[in-house]
């Protein structure tokens, strides 16, 4: 075996410019193992020697060889150190064309999107099975702020590829979901009785349900393709005394259309004027933006939400909600009031996941697989005006003359496909156009989801002839 690497070796390498300082060292050495740099056999530095070398504590060089050991790049052997792994070829989960969804009658559902398998069901297994590693007082007692400090953490780097501007761990609760992160915001933002709520005429149907939920009203803004109307903003704002605006401005759902930046400078000079709060939500989260977040356009007064739940799982209901900065602390106040925190045993898998380097090869390749089922509908559908973009798992399809929305949604159930009126998305008094959201099912054969589009644009092309009366 080669002698013990020098601290000035790894310290002269390239180091990531984001994410947490464990992460950051464990990226710098793997990467290094994958150039060559490092072989195998390698011994790595004494983890004092090279925290001292590094400027950081010993108990984060030590995490971040904990790290590199759990995905077997390093071996560790006790009271000889750590030896850089014998390189091979890992092996990759059992390819996944689908997995088999249960149907209500027979029928597939597209109201919401389904993600494929594509090897993260075996790493959330892995993490759980590794749960018998935990020490054992940190299964019985309750988790402390500090306890989830390394997923706070873990939760930065994941955004980093989101434009959010300055952010830290400080600034992050970690929720179930985003819509309890949801809650969560507004109870740290609402004030008084029967505050007012601002979001868009069409707009995701938990911000209202929330609002309900919190006895707050619900107003709805005009909007066009740009996104909601600075103009009517300012209107309703200054009419009602709105205090915070729930808003998609990347992936507007349901009809995916994307705020640019001329309009959200306005959108964020109007909130600042009238002292409203702004909900950013980026669950669908779009691969490529041109546009800035409102977190780097108004910074002193706009809150993020984001899940893993539109990307790798919705089923560990793992959400980040960010917090302009200084305001952490209320936001970590009505979460730790309301439930504690997540179960420390969940934050422990959360963190394992998304600090993997395997879960952003899964992601893009679920972004990849999601896109072919986009582009299979709009192979089906694309005669018609249909809205869509390969990294967004559901499309929007204004209906031709001839058809009303709820009538299309009624046929296309009888042909055994379940998609989702625009009027779901409306306020309750307000007017929806004539026009359906069809999410991506890629938990079932690419064939079947393309009969559904076929189904469909048969549908289309044969609106009813009769008149009711």
């Amino acid at each position: 075996m080669s002698d013990t690497i020098s601290p000035d070796k790894i310290v002269s390498l390239p180091q990531p410019a984001v994410g947490p300082k464990y992460k950051r060292v464990a990226d710098t050495i793997q990467s290094a193992i994958r150039s060559g740099d490092l072989r195998a056999g390698d011994k790595l530095p004494p983890v004092r020697e090279l925290a001292w070398s590094l400027g950081i504590t010993p108990g984060t060089v030590a995490r971040a060889y904990t790290l590199l050991t759990n995905a077997g790049h390093v071996n560790a052997e006790v009271g000889r150190g750590t030896f850089v792994a014998e390189r091979r070829t890992r092996p990759q989960p059992p390819a996944r064309e689908y997995v088999s969804v249960p149907t209500q009658d027979g029928k597939l559902s597209l109201f919401s999107p389904q993600l494929p398998d594509l090897g993260q069901v075996a790493l959330i297994q892995d993490a759980f099975a590794r749960i018998g590693e935990t020490a054992p007082e940190r299964l019985l007692h309750y988790p402390t702020r500090d306890a989830y400090r390394p997923l706070r953490e873990a939760a930065v780097h994941w955004l980093r590829s989101i434009p959010l501007g300055s952010i830290d761990e400080s600034d992050v609760v970690i929720v179930h979901g985003a819509q309890n992160g949801l809650t969560v915001i507004l109870q740290a933002i609402l004030r008084g009785s029967r505050p007012t709520v601002l979001v868009e005429d069409l707009a995701y149907p938990g911000f209202r349900r929330t609002a309900d939920l919190l006895r707050a009203d619900v107003v709805g803004l005009p909007s066009d393709e740009k996104g909601l109307l600075p103009d009517a903003l300012a209107d309703i704002a200054r009419s009602t005394g709105a205090q915070v605006l729930c808003t998609s401005p990347d992936v507007h759902n349901p009809t995916l259309n994307c705020t640019p930046a001329e309009r959200r400078n306005e959108i964020a000079a109007v909130c600042r004027a009238q002292d409203i709060q702004i909900i950013e939500d980026n669950c669908y989260r779009r691969a490529n933006t041109n546009a800035p977040s409102y977190r780097i356009l108004a910074p002193e007064r706009t809150w993020h939400l984001s899940s893993i739940s539109k990307i790798l799982t919705p089923a560990l209901r793992i959400g980040f909600a960010v917090a302009p900065r200084g305001r952490g602390p209320d936001l970590r106040q009505v979460a730790e009031h309301g439930f504690f925190g997540i179960a420390q045993p969940l934050a422990e898998v959360a963190e394992r996941i998304l600090t993997l380097p395997e879960t952003d090869e899964i992601v893009v390749a679920i972004r990849e697989r999601m896109a072919e089922y986009v582009r299979v509908a709009v192979n089906a559908l694309g005669t018609y005006r249909l809205t869509w973009h390969e990294d967004v798992p559901f499309l929007w399809l204004p209906l031709p003359q001839g058809w009303r929305a709820a009538a299309f949604c009624r046929a296309a159930e009888a042909r055994g496909v379940q998609i989702r009126s625009a009027d779901e998305f409306a306020l309750r008094d307000g007017r929806a156009p004539h026009a359906v959201r069809i999410a991506v099912n890629a938990q079932v054969p690419l064939q079947e989801f393309e009969n559904a589009m076929l189904q469909l644009r048969d549908l289309l092309g044969h609106p009813p002839e009769q008149i009711s009366v």
